[in-house]
């Protein structure tokens, strides 16, 4: 109690204080929000990509690239090293695609069962089922998250694509990544709506059921997925084969100059409320120089001076943490649930996050106070007294 009226002492200049370090952790919090929800979006396609190798001839990961050919797939099957090669047919949902942080609404189809128990990227259903060898060329679909929000279905409702009407038969748990914002399909039903969003001079051209956008390769135990991806792109020059080591470099390295840009941001605001906590404990120190004096006087140590007064800084530290912790928290919730509708999860907030932003504010404060508490605890007691 006596800290806090110490505190109250100086209200305005406290109030201000603690004004700054709450701003900063503010900042902290909803940055770094942002950076967990890039890093969630990270981790979902790192673990996509494990395990595998995915051809697509142009475009990332087959989105938006050119389509391959069914036929490839038994060239792809005679490398040595490729045990199980499974077809599949990607595209961006354009009818449905709006504003939205993170990867577009997309089209996936591949056949049932054709990756012969391998795949192990598999998300968990929250409601209905998942497509089965007996829906091929039905027009089923089962959706992520996002989208059954965005769209406002749930299984046994309808949407519809390319003029094409999709029963929902399951929904799809939130993973924070790329399922989220898919719409899983037939594959030959994909394939039509595929050959339908190609130009007409294209799709002359092209039979529908030949239409492939990536194939998924996973390799033979023991095999080494570098040396295939190499084998994969020698033998078929025009195609890209990305590995899930390729993923990571090719995004890993941009994803974390993004993090520290946006969490930079925020350290700078702390450090701007650093030193408003050093400026507030040395005005307090000169303020209190002869009460400093008088426990000198009476035998107080150095170190208890020093003691309460670092005490001081960390409790408005604390105090800043916990109101920034707060409004980062309420701008998270605000923002996503302002967003939700159009599937835009801009944030995600973690404990972790929380309780870092927090003890870094009490941090800050106690250790911003180190100075002016060191300047205190070595006044001379009798100067102190005829301090004026």
């Amino acid at each position: 109690m006596r800290i806090l009226r110490n505190l109250a002492r100086r209200r305005l200049r406290t109030g201000l204080t603690i004004t700054g370090i709450t701003i900063g952790i503010w900042a902290l919090v909803v940055f770094s929000s942002m950076a967990n929800k890039v890093d969630a979006l990270v981790s979902g396609g790192s673990d996509y990509y494990a395990g595998k190798i995915v051809v697509s001839d142009g475009g990332f990961g087959g989105l938006g690239g050119q389509p391959m050919r069914l036929d490839q797939l038994d060239e792809l099957r005679a490398i040595d090293g490729a045990e199980v090669v499974m077809p599949a047919v990607t595209m961006i949902a354009s009818e449905i695609q709006g504003v939205s942080f993170g990867p577009p609404d997309q089209v996936f189809g591949a056949p049932a069962g054709a990756d012969e128990g391998r795949e192990t990227y598999v998300p968990q259903l929250a409601s209905g089922r998942s497509l089965t060898a007996d829906d091929e060329g039905g027009n089923v679909t089962v959706l992520g998250s996002s989208i059954a929000q965005k769209r406002g279905v749930a299984v046994g409702d309808a949407i519809t694509l390319q003029d094409h009407t999709f029963e929902v038969v399951g929904v799809l748990e939130p993973t924070l990544s790329n399922p989220d914002v898919t719409i899983a399909l037939p594959f030959s039903t994909a394939q039509l709506l595929v050959h339908e969003d190609l130009p007409s001079l294209v799709r002359d051209q092209v039979d529908l059921t030949e239409i492939v956008s990536q194939f998924v390769v996973f390799p033979a135990p023991g095999a080494d997925h570098d040396a295939l991806a190499d084998t994969i792109e020698a033998q078929f020059p025009d195609v890209t084969a990305l590995t899930g080591e390729g993923f990571d470099e090719s995004v890993g390295s941009s994803v974390a100059v993004f993090n520290s840009i946006i969490v930079g941001i925020g350290l700078v605001s702390l450090i701007v409320g650093g030193l408003s906590v050093i400026n507030t404990m040395a005005m307090s120190v000169a303020e209190r120089t002869r009460e400093i004096g008088i426990k000198r006087a009476i035998g107080a140590r150095r170190r208890r001076i020093i003691r309460e007064l670092m005490v001081e800084a960390g409790v408005i530290g604390a105090i800043g943490g916990i109101l920034g912790v707060a409004l980062g928290a309420l701008v998270a919730v605000l923002g996503n649930e302002a967003g939700r509708s159009s599937g835009t999860v801009l944030f995600e907030l973690t404990p972790g996050t929380a309780a870092f932003a927090f003890v870094f504010s009490t941090l800050l404060g106690t250790v911003a106070g180190i100075v002016p508490a060191w300047s205190a605890a070595r006044l001379d007691p009798v100067a102190a007294l005829r301090y004026e």
